[in-house]
């Protein structure tokens, strides 16, 4: 459910707010990646920023705060929007550009605007050890050692309306229905084979993603649907990896990816809805 973007956004957001202290964005940060930094794509971008150019030094997480603070200016009201691209739904980012193209790629980024014209856009990138310096087994894949992100100059694109909150719950509750009966589907599938019970497994992801922690001044609802958005998400994950070894059929595969297929939208739009509901409700 989690994704830098959205650790970044609602806590730099708050901080921004005065309703959070540095070290809750930083430490926010520290649950991807223990170290972070930036890097302006272009001088215009530099010029918004503050971020050198055209030496390409990257800076760390605390010259990351001061990029947002520098880009958001004094603005009283939530100056930083996230955005969930895929191919084919690009709402709210800048056509032809490369922040786009880049966005897309990495499925998240965020927008900072100040009320001008002008915007910047951020994309994380994890960066991961070179392979000689592993030393885990080669089939164990690696964790991060630092994640990066490029900021881009950007024009302040038109205002996308979040999906409604409470739509979003109505569609999650449905979602909820219909992953549970894949899943309850793939368990009886999978019964008789050396294959972890389904509903372990989606215990396991939840559970990987409690560490990453939410302001307190989120309102509940909020909560609840990214909660419920996260059980989706977990269904789906862990029914994506099982389906071909839980149902043999062509039927009965075809029929459980139908399901689980439209139920990616439904997660993304009601995490969308979610962190804006949490983005505002930072500034009263």
């Amino acid at each position: 459910m989690w994704c830098p973007s959205v650790s970044l956004s609602i806590w730099a957001n708050a901080w921004l707010a005065g309703a959070a202290a540095p070290d809750d964005v930083l430490d926010a940060l520290s649950q991807w990646a223990p170290a972070h930094s930036v890097t302006a794509y272009d001088s215009v971008a530099a010029g918004r920023t503050g971020l050198p150019w055209p030496d390409l030094v990257d800076a760390g997480a605390v010259s990351l705060l001061q990029t947002l603070r520098t880009a958001a200016g004094p603005m009283p009201n939530p100056p930083m929007s996230l955005v969930l691209p895929i191919p084919g739904d690009v709402r709210g980012l800048p056509a032809g550009t490369q922040f786009q193209r880049d966005a897309v790629t990495a499925g998240e980024a965020i927008i900072v605007t100040n009320g001008s014209a002008e915007a910047i856009g951020l994309v994380p990138d994890f960066e991961y050890p070179q392979l000689s310096d592993l030393e885990n087994d080669a089939d164990d894949e690696p964790d991060p050692c630092g994640l990066s992100w490029t900021v881009y100059s950007i024009p302040a694109v038109a205002s996308v309306a979040p999906p409604d909150l409470g739509e979003a719950e109505y569609e999650l509750r449905s979602a909820v229905r219909s992953a549970a009966e894949v899943l309850a589907t793939l368990r009886a599938g999978t019964a008789d084979l050396d294959v972890d019970d389904p509903r372990g497994l989606v215990r396991q992801v939840l559970e990987s993603e409690r560490r990453h922690r939410i302001p307190g001044h989120a309102p509940s609802r909020a909560m609840r649907v990214l909660e419920n958005a996260a059980q989706v998400d977990a269904i789906i994950s862990v029914g994506a990896g099982l389906i071909p070894i839980g149902l043999h059929s062509s039927s009965e595969l075809r029929l459980a990816s139908d399901v689980l297929q439209p139920l990616s939208a439904v997660v993304r739009s009601a995490r969308l809805a979610a962190v804006t509901a949490i983005l505002h409700s930072a500034w009263g």
